[in-house]
């Protein structure tokens, strides 16, 4: 079944430019233009407007690209329900965060101790791609951090839980030891318990060097706006989206830091404090849109509930 050349249509209207949709379909754009003139001649109308030098889709060429997916879907599903009868198939996975790959880790011999046949494809991107990728359908399901289910369709995510987001210090800070600084009642405490008040976050830790999440995460938003309420504006030492590196810096006393609860790790030097009132995200099993799942694929989603389920 050829359907490359609806992937050309595709391709030229994502990319807005031939020169760069040729290089990303490894074409030449002679044959790529060529075919295009032909295709418009054939429909009696053209697919795209020169302007401002871009290719912009006209509504014929609007019908066009939205026939062309809806094709392309039906392909790709025809060849997973044909591989499905032999228990063969392939699913895409995103996650944004540790607490996805440690799940995957889990669930992916489970799933391969039934269906040995099935090869699973893990992508780890930023929360902004994935919500891209999986609206694009170009994922099958994503394990998601996020603030909240939007923009997903209703029906489209499972709440798997509610991941308190913890504040962490190194071990050795002064806060954690004899010559802690006094807390916002006025006393001094040693070694204080793992809860660490709002205010108190300003006051102590208001100095600090700190180590933030990049822009547009989920950890960065709710930080961002945790800031706001306190009226405070933190020296960051560092923006990142490395869990790893933010705990490593943060063990060797570079700043302090916002981790999930999944990312704890108890080999650093590191001690974990909740908020009062606690900060929270949402951890996500998001399916891609028009995805009729086989007995294989419902059996890995159930997998994945599962797993939180016991977690929890």
């Amino acid at each position: 079944m050829d359907t490359r050349y609806l992937t050309y249509i595709l391709t030229i209207a994502e990319e807005r430019n031939m020169t760069r949709a040729a290089k990303k379909l490894y074409v030449s754009q002679s044959s790529l233009s060529q075919y295009l003139t032909r295709l418009e001649q054939e429909l009696g109308t053209p697919l795209f407007l020169r302007t401002r030098g871009e290719l912009v889709l006209t509504p014929a060429g609007e019908l066009y690209a939205q026939a062309a997916k809806k094709v392309l879907e039906i392909k790709k599903q025809l060849c997973k329900d044909i591989a499905a009868l032999d228990h063969r198939g392939h699913i895409t996975v995103g996650v944004t965060s540790q607490f996805g790959l440690a799940a995957l880790t889990e669930v992916i011999p489970r799933f391969n101790a039934i269906f040995p046949d099935y090869r699973i494809e893990i992508t780890e991107q930023g929360l902004p791609s994935l919500t891209r990728l999986l609206l694009e359908e170009s994922l099958d399901l994503g394990l998601i951090a996020a603030n909240s289910v939007s923009p997903f369709s209703p029906g489209q995510t499972d709440l798997l839980r509610r991941e308190e987001v913890l504040f962490a210090v190194c071990s050795s800070h002064p806060y954690n030891g004899k010559d802690s600084p006094p807390l916002s009642g006025g006393s001094a405490q040693k070694n204080p318990p793992g809860i660490l008040s709002r205010r108190d976050l300003k006051t102590v830790f208001g100095g600090e060097n700190f180590l933030l999440s990049r822009q547009g995460s989920t950890l960065r938003v709710l930080t961002d706006q945790l800031f706001e309420e306190l009226d405070f504006s933190p020296s960051a030492v560092c923006e990142t989206n490395s869990v790893l590196a933010n705990l490593g810096m943060t063990a060797r006393g570079i700043g302090v830091t916002f981790i999930g609860e999944s990312c704890k790790n108890s080999a650093e030097p590191v001690t974990y404090y909740s908020l009062d009132p606690p900060l929270s995200r949402l951890n996500l099993l998001v399916r891609r849109k028009n995805w009729r799942l086989n007995e294989a694929e419902e059996h890995f989603c159930d997998l994945i509930r599962e797993y939180f389920s016991a977690e929890s």
